[in-house]
């Protein structure tokens, strides 16, 4: 009698479940937007670039991440950002500075050989926190202006958003980040924008 194929196939030596077979599922993508923009009257400042941030293997990613407990780190199976964490906030922030139109060029690397002011971050947190309550969406990033001409560190920063989730389900998620990573991202252009020289009545 013979057995049938998929059978055979599960009892092969080095062969897992059936859904491995079956590669990886189908993921909803999803993109973060940035804040609302603020403009600065004043003269441009200069060309800043925004370095590629820094983040540990489990963050530097597309998938999305949420942690059961302090020690645990999932990731949501139906969903993925469109992008790895990195690329996503880098690209928040070259469109939430480049908006301010307080410097003359902003982007990901320089037009020339070097930029005037580069901003270097390293992310802490960019996850979900789930308990029995809820969730709880946090993300933390360290960051340093820092001038190109003598690689002098003209001002830094740590920054935080933490944004309770409606549920923990993807949908109630997906809006939770949204809404922390536009808070997240306000605060490092406003704090971005002051340590280029640009005052507070310098924008609205």
């Amino acid at each position: 009698m013979r057995l049938p194929l998929i059978l055979l196939i599960a009892t092969l030596p080095g062969c897992g479940a059936l859904s491995a077979l079956q590669g990886e599922p189908d993921r909803d993508l999803f993109e973060l937007r940035p804040p609302p923009a603020f403009t600065c009257s004043r003269s441009r400042v200069g060309e800043l670039v925004v370095e590629p941030p820094k983040a540990r293997a489990t963050l530097d990613s597309n998938r999305i991440m949420i942690r059961p407990s302090a020690l645990q780190t999932q990731y949501l199976p139906d969903a993925e950002w469109g992008d790895t964490v990195p690329a996503m906030l880098q690209r928040l922030l070259v469109q939430s500075l480049g908006a301010t139109g307080a410097y003359g060029h902003v982007g990901r690397a320089p037009l020339g050989l070097s930029g005037d002011v580069a901003l270097i971050s390293e992310i802490g947190d960019f996850n979900a926190e789930l308990a029995p309550e809820g969730a709880l969406v946090r993300l933390t990033v360290e960051a340093q202006m820092v001038s190109e001409m003598d690689a002098q560190v003209v001002s830094r920063a740590s920054f935080s958003a933490a944004v309770p989730a409606a549920g923990t389900r993807t949908a109630d998620l997906i809006p939770a980040f949204d809404t922390a990573s536009q808070q997240l991202v306000a605060q490092m252009t406003e704090w971005a924008v002051r340590a280029s020289g640009v005052g507070p009545g310098g924008c609205s």
